[in-house]
């Protein structure tokens, strides 16, 4: 935990006045704990399209205001989180836009960053600060139920400043991330898009596609996918099991990455295919070994644990 003074300005108030979350899933409500724990912000105001979302968030106390109307919540809101799918991502900007006050920071959590910025960028007023930012973190559980407080911790966070943001607003955003715990870097919007698309959006698209190719297989029954599930499988479920509106707008945002990046996939699943068909143990056994070296790497890296279910909660 950071040390609470650490997160407070001269006058030993929150680094935020207040912080308005617009969406209480998995980031939203993490993001409302951690604000708690680290003395983040002074009023943290929620908002979710879902009556029944926003009173389960209101019975967990993640918020101090609560709001169907995204607009109401960031009504003099120094920091705006906008914590929904890429897709709906320029409606909600264009809704919030007239209530945005001016020197507010505008900031989402988004897994494509072109799109967000694509998007969001027509509706953001003069004077407010739109840093768009990736935490890589989450794990396949979504609603407000699923949030903990240290979902961050040893995470990084990206962000993709566009060209001529506020230094100061920039410092703001870091030092906020770095407040939860997380590991900060910047880099370019394209950038980003391209690096998660090989680390998190076509594994996913692969989960999907053994997990529906495994239902599918007329001499297995479900019920033996299920019953004899093994290791491998199981892991790929778990990715499987995570929130489908957000992945299909993934997709769909960041579909020039995927697609380059799954014309090199195909390529390299076919000459494992003939590594195999044709007996080739070496080749097998040197590409194995490589990705075996790149696991350890992570685990070294603290990205991961070795612990039985990779250490999560």
């Amino acid at each position: 935990m950071n040390d609470v003074a650490d997160n407070t300005n001269a006058a030993g108030r929150p680094m935020f006045d207040k912080v308005a979350l617009i969406g209480l899933g998995l980031i939203g409500s993490s993001l409302a704990q951690v604000m708690r724990r680290e003395n983040l912000a002074g009023h943290i105001a929620g908002a979710t399209r879902s009556e029944s979302t926003l009173r389960r968030a209101e019975e967990l106390g993640l918020c101090d205001s609560y709001h169907l109307d995204a607009a109401e919540a960031v009504k003099d809101a120094d920091l705006v989180f906008l914590n929904v799918p890429v897709g709906a991502m320029g409606p909600v900007a264009e809704r919030i836009a007239p209530s945005l006050k001016p020197g507010a920071i505008l900031t989402d959590v988004g897994s494509v960053k072109g799109s967000v910025i694509r998007d969001v960028s027509p509706h953001v007023p003069e004077g407010v600060h739109f840093i768009p930012g990736h935490p890589i973190a989450g794990t396949e559980h979504s609603g407000p139920d699923a949030g903990f407080a240290e979902l961050f911790e040893n995470r990084w966070c990206i962000l993709t400043p566009l060209k001529g943001t506020d230094e100061e607003a920039l410092n703001r955003l870091t030092a906020f991330w770095k407040a939860t715990g997380a590991h900060v870097d910047t880099m370019p919007a394209e950038h980003h898009d391209l690096v998660l698309g090989i680390t998190s959006h076509l594994p996913h698209l692969i989960a999907y596609n053994i997990v529906a190719t495994a239902a599918d297989l007329e001499e297995v029954t479900e019920s033996e996918v299920i019953k004899y599930s093994a290791g491998g499988f199981r892991d790929f479920t778990r990715l499987a099991a995570s929130d489908p509106v957000m992945w299909r707008d993934v997709f769909l945002n960041n579909r020039e990455a995927v697609l380059e990046l799954l014309g090199r996939f195909m390529e390299d699943l076919s000459a494992l295919q003939r590594a195999i068909r044709w007996g080739e143990g070496e080749k097998l056994h040197e590409l194995f070994k490589r990705s075996r070296r790149i696991r350890r790497e992570i685990i070294e890296a603290g990205q991961d644990t070795a612990a039985p279910g990779f250490g999560r909660r």
